[in-house]
């Protein structure tokens, strides 16, 4: 298999490899699978599940996004309706493919990821701006940690 541009070395290289070859129907169909892998929220974090301060708001779909440094690595926990499985895989990808990677690593992830999936034509500009500013949330709220 080839090597993901920008996260060879990351588990989320690993993740997008399962993508390498497929068609836009296949692609599209990988990714709603992994909507049921999302992991629910710690109990602290369930507490305030919908807090507007952690709504990712370039995206249409609300996706609630909390971003963590532990002694030097991303920890992502996030939620996302059940009834939005293309958005919800997406961000269940992102969740298992940064979390517990050097916070260093995380600046060096494309922030368009769609077209490395097969996705950018068949999920649109709508989708792909908004994955593009969930991507940026997360590389700017690592970095804003590690540099504080």
């Amino acid at each position: 298999m080839k090597k993901v541009r920008g996260c060879g070395r990351l588990k989320l290289g690993e993740l997008l490899e399962e993508f390498d070859g497929l068609d836009p129907e296949e692609s599209l169909q990988t990714l709603i699978e992994m909507s049921q892998d999302l992991p629910e929220l710690s109990p602290e974090r369930a507490a305030e599940r919908e807090d507007t301060r952690r709504l990712v708001k370039e995206c249409q779909t609300p996706v609630y996004l909390w971003v963590d440094v532990v002694d030097g690595h991303a920890q992502l926990e996030a939620y996302v309706t059940e009834r939005s499985p293309t958005v919800r895989g997406y961000v269940s990808m992102l969740v298992e493919g940064l979390s517990g990677v050097p916070a260093t690593d995380v600046a060096t992830v494309p922030e368009d990821l769609l077209g490395q999936l097969g996705l950018a034509e068949t999920l649109g500009m709508t989708r792909r701006r908004g994955f593009t500013g969930l991507m940026r949330r997360i590389k700017r709220e690592v970095a804003e940690q590690v540099a504080g």
